[in-house]
């Protein structure tokens, strides 16, 4: 639709900007710009997680470091607060844009993708939709329990910036530590065809170098999934505890 000559600079950028996301194209890039976003934060989370193995008093300085990272221009853990906002909001916007391009699909398709044998043929590609479901349910249990410590602790046994003697106590719990395993399962099968899509929307991907990327999409995501579950794999071995 065409705006009008007299129209205000910020109703046409506004206009453009509802045009964008009403389309399939429009949710793609916002697909592939909020996952870029969760995917460097997913990587510095898993470096930041890998200081348990320097000790106690290595990542428990780091998580202080996180709160005080900013001061005295910002107070204490207002920039963590800041970038748990945008990660939120990326989230959101990520899984917005996911299930309204899944129905868009669905009403272009309405042939299910189970009797389609030449689309989805990768792990990835397949569980794509229920693998992002289960790590909605991971991210929310996952913030309940090591970041608030209300669940899956005894009654006094969290205790606030002891991430050493928290993330010890809670992956004790053999099943909290299967659950946790299984995510990350589920997220290196995500990012392994997330990284790519991502390469392909943003126009990177070419012909020359296709095979390289999806190479290196599948890296990315088992060293990722080698550097989330190497923690709870060590607290249940006893070399953490």
């Amino acid at each position: 639709m065409k705006e009008s000559a007299g129209s205000p600079p910020h109703a046409v950028v506004s206009n453009r900007l509802t045009a964008l996301w009403a389309s399939v194209i429009g949710k793609k890039v916002v697909m592939a710009v909020t996952g870029a976003v969760l995917i460097l934060f997913v990587i510095a989370h898993m470096v930041g997680n890998l200081k348990i193995f320097s000790g106690q008093e290595e990542i428990n300085a780091y998580s202080r470091f996180l709160r005080e990272v900013g001061w005295p221009e910002l107070g204490y853990g207002q920039l963590l607060w800041i970038v748990r906002i945008v990660l939120l909001a990326c989230a959101f916007l990520h899984i917005t844009a996911a299930v309204q391009l899944t129905r868009m699909n669905w009403q272009a398709r309405p042939i299910g993708y189970e009797s389609r044998k030449d689309v989805e043929t990768t792990w990835g590609a397949v569980t794509m939709r229920w693998g992002g479901l289960l790590l909605a349910v991971f991210i929310v249990f996952h913030l309940f329990h090591f970041t608030g410590g209300l669940v899956g602790f005894q009654p006094g046994e969290f205790e606030h910036l002891m991430v050493y003697q928290n993330v010890v106590a809670g992956f004790s719990v053999w099943p909290i530590s299967l659950f946790y395993i299984v995510a990350m399962g589920a997220l290196c099968l995500h990012l392994d065809h997330g990284i790519w899509s991502m390469f392909q929307t943003l126009g990177w991907a070419t012909v020359q170098n296709t095979s390289g990327l999806r190479t290196f999409s599948r890296i990315v995501a088992i060293l990722i999934f080698a550097g989330f579950v190497s923690v709870p794999i060590s607290v249940l071995a006893g070399w953490l505890h």
